[in-house]
């Protein structure tokens, strides 16, 4: 099975009100695990890296070479999008030339004239090169890269301009988070929700998707959401099994210092909160 972009996949969850797991990629087993899930629970899947995380593996083309031969080796038959999440202009570039099949330009904390101008460019690059658009109106808060930025509510004239240009979906702030949310956290603004999906009849993104409450997920998913993101709510899980397995396990006997060992665990735990991610979203068997 070939990579895919998400434009058929967001538009068919958009038209029938479930959402597509986008999961953040943070190594070798976190790819692997996602793709074996989604493909156990029959669910289309996005798998994304950020440029931190590209960085981090050792580039753009060793990303997009891991998803394809994982996909490869391992018979994945579902649709699998190779995703960027939050990248520059010239990030964008980059990884359409390395092979992803989607990309997320994150215009958000430019001008709007920026935002929507290389938006305008980067649609006619990335339809050249079949690849799929995502891109933010309202700078999502949280903690990203390591970095907290102050969130900011969407402009519903600027969300419904940008959504005249020829992009796949829209991701907005309507007073989500990304990483740990804050204790005084009041929900997600569920009349803005309405009054965009409304406005402009587009695949809807949730970031910062992590520690929502289920029925505020559900939804969501009601008002146009068809895209969800994960990433601080597995990389908590994972680090949990790691000190759990550290904790039942003497390293020093039956080669449990063995990493294939150590992650085994951890990444039985994560499969484990993929699949109720994949039950809440409502994913499961839509590859059929």
């Amino acid at each position: 099975m070939k990579l895919v972009n998400m434009k058929k996949m967001l538009a068919k969850a958009y038209k029938e009100k479930y959402a597509i797991p986008h999961i953040n990629i943070n190594n070798l087993e976190w790819a692997k695990i996602t793709l074996l899930t989604a493909e156990e629970c029959k669910s289309p899947i996005i798998v994304a890296f950020s440029p931190k995380t590209i960085e981090y593996v050792g580039g753009y083309h060793v990303a997009a070479w891991l998803i394809k031969n994982l996909i490869w080796d391992l018979n994945i038959s579902v649709p699998v999008a190779l995703h960027l999440d939050h990248g520059n202009y010239d990030e964008c570039l980059k990884a359409i030339e390395a092979g992803f099949s989607s990309i997320m330009y994150d215009g958000s904390c430019e001008e709007f004239k920026i935002n929507c101008k290389n938006t305008k460019a980067l649609s006619e690059i990335a339809k050249k090169n079949y690849v799929s658009l995502e891109v933010e109106i309202g700078k999502i808060g949280g903690c990203e890269d390591n970095k907290f930025v102050q969130g900011a509510i969407s402009n519903l004239e600027e969300v419904k301009e940008i959504s005249k240009l020829d992009i796949c979906c829209l991701a907005i702030g309507i007073n989500n988070f990304h990483g740990e949310y804050p204790k005084d956290w009041n929900g997600l603004d569920f009349e803005l929700l309405k009054k965009i999906n409304a406005a402009i009849n587009l695949p809807l993104v949730l970031h910062g998707g992590s520690q929502i409450p289920e029925e505020q997920i559900i939804k969501s998913i009601g008002f146009g959401i068809s895209k969800i993101n994960i990433n601080t709510e597995l990389q908590i899980v994972y680090a949990n099994a790691l000190k759990e397995y550290m904790e039942i396990n003497n390293l020093d006997e039956n080669r449990n210092y063995d990493p294939r060992k150590i992650n085994k665990f951890a990444m039985q735990k994560m499969k484990e909160v993929l699949i109720e991610k994949f039950k809440v979203f409502n994913s499961i068997n839509k590859a059929k």
